[in-house]
């Protein structure tokens, strides 16, 4: 496939999008495990996290069809980007310069490899 197509593009920042959620939510689900099985099997942030990640799956399989996977992989570093702002807003953790440098250069990265497939 010589060509990524834009909607391959777009369905894989959505499914890293998902994943980054599907990671806050292991987080929040981690914190209310107290040891026992049962507080596993009934943590619901868990259960949701895991068919969030199911569903970004089947999401990156299908924009795979779009695109070469040179162009749409590196895009999965993202994800790391969406972790750091959905941690701060939702989990109260700080963002220093060198949390907010390293999403520039994943940024710059990313970007860079797109533009060298071109």
């Amino acid at each position: 496939m010589s060509k990524t197509e834009p909607w391959a593009i777009a369905l894989v920042i959505g499914m890293t999008v998902l994943t980054a959620l599907g990671q806050l939510l292991y987080k929040m689900g981690a914190n209310r495990i107290s040891g026992d099985i049962l507080s596993l099997i009934l943590n619901w942030q868990l259960i949701l996290g895991l068919a969030i990640y199911a569903l970004a799956a089947l999401l990156l399989l299908i924009a795979f069809r779009g695109g070469e996977l040179s162009v749409l992989y590196p895009l999965v570093a993202t994800s790391y980007v969406w972790v750091g702002l959905l941690s701060m807003y939702f989990l109260g953790e700080a963002m220093n310069g060198f949390k907010w440098a390293g999403i520039v250069f994943i940024i710059l990265g990313v970007s860079s490899i797109g533009r060298g497939s071109r």
